[in-house]
């Protein structure tokens, strides 16, 4: 007599086992097995029936188990309804699997966890035993099903916002992109966007309920980020990354530096010149000033780089603004095309700048993000469908 425990772990639900056996040097385990319901609802009028009409057998393939193919054969019992009106023969449903299923619920959730793990999907065939067509589409199937479990959850406090390509458009020569949402108080991938038109995002976002709540979006220096920002997050302060804004004048600096040292990457002073002077000593800080003394744009190009450093080290609103306001003014006089430049972006975005004083929140979350998505393509070799990507990502990242 088997033991009811280990028989209620192996099987399923309201199932009673019968017999088992192995085949192939024990590499496959079949358990025969019937069901031990006396009664049932009919699907088409609701009334009960304990009213058997005859029974077959199903074979189910399970979650394998200690490296060995299970296999569940059932016998289940068809039941004729005895409502006057019906009379219909129907088929007794089985927990744990779908209608009209080959495999266990269970055998859907090891193809997810499994999924993730190995490099491709022909590790996940040899380990299940099932065929591509059937782990793809129960793959994403399972993944979809994890997303619904979040997919009413509220807009956090900190949202950040940013783009990268996931495919090439190899016959119109472009690549298409896709916009990242970072839930930055849990920590996860909130939601991912084809394309970045303001219309678009407004669109595919507007079923996540709560936008109110949202207080800080950290965005880099877009337009199309900003203006979709200002109009679907209302109560929310918009924040510049950082990281964008202190790296502006690089390629200025490396376009004249080439004109003068030439494109060679392992000149010293290549890394002299990006890197911010308080991290060089005392010796090196003098040689590049001398050095700088006989190429006027370039040098007043690396002192208003050092300038914009020198900004991200105030502490406070009011001590940046002050920094902010005299770099502007110095920028006023300048004759330097790339400065001129930067002081009109600097203008357009002087709040968003000075709204990262206040909380120090930058967009290095969201980057991280987009590297691990990155990575999702490597390793699956490019997406070509879209919503598998973004289920994917959403799964990986939350």
């Amino acid at each position: 007599m088997p033991d009811k425990k280990l028989t209620k772990f192996l099987l399923l639900p309201k199932l009673e086992l019968l017999n088992f056996h192995n085949k192939d040097a024990q590499k496959t385990i079949t358990f025969h097995c019937e069901t031990n319901t006396k009664v049932s609802y009919c699907p088409h009028c609701g009334l009960e029936t304990s009213s058997v009409h005859d029974t077959r057998e199903v074979r189910i393939l399970d979650a394998p188990h200690m490296g060995r193919t299970k296999i569940l054969k059932i016998k289940k019992k068809r039941f004729r309804c005895v409502g006057l009106g019906c009379k219909k023969v129907f088929t007794e449903k089985i927990d744990g699997i779908e209608k009209s299923a080959r495999v266990t619920q269970r055998m859907n959730r090891e193809i997810l966890y499994t999924a993730d793990r190995f490099t491709n999907l022909k590790g996940v065939q040899r380990h299940t035993k099932l065929g591509n067509k059937t782990i793809y589409e129960k793959h994403y199937r399972q993944l979809e099903l994890e997303w619904r479990k979040r997919k009413n959850d509220v807009w956090p406090t900190t949202v950040g916002l940013d783009e990268h390509s996931w495919l090439r458009n190899k016959k119109g020569g472009y690549r298409e992109f896709a916009t990242i949402v970072v839930d930055y108080n849990n920590k996860r991938v909130r939601e991912l966007v084809p394309g970045r038109v303001v219309g678009q995002l407004c669109q595919s976002l507007a079923y996540i309920p709560g936008r109110e709540r949202v207080k800080n979006v950290v965005l880099d220096l877009s337009k199309p980020y900003k203006s979709f920002a200002k109009d679907f997050f209302p109560n929310a302060k918009l924040i510049a990354d950082k990281f964008h804004v202190v790296r502006l004048l690089n390629p200025a600096i490396n376009k004249y530096r080439k004109q003068i040292t030439g494109d060679k990457r392992k000149n010293p002073i290549r890394k002299l010149l990006l890197k911010s002077s308080i991290k060089l000593d005392y010796d090196t800080r003098r040689v590049i000033q001398k050095w700088l003394v006989d190429h006027p744009e370039l040098e007043a190009i690396y002192y208003a780089k050092e300038a914009l450093m020198k900004l991200y080290r105030c502490k406070g609103r009011k001590k940046a603004k002050r920094s902010l306001i005299k770099l502007l003014d110095l920028l006023a006089y300048t004759k330097v095309k790339e400065l001129k430049g930067l002081r009109k972006t600097l203008m357009s975005w002087k709040d968003e700048i000075l709204n990262y004083f206040e909380n120090r929140i930058t967009n290095a979350r969201t980057e991280g993000y987009n590297n691990v998505c990155k990575q999702l393509q490597k390793r699956a070799y490019g997406y070509r469908n879209f919503n598998n990507y973004r289920l994917k990502v959403l799964n990986v990242c939350c």
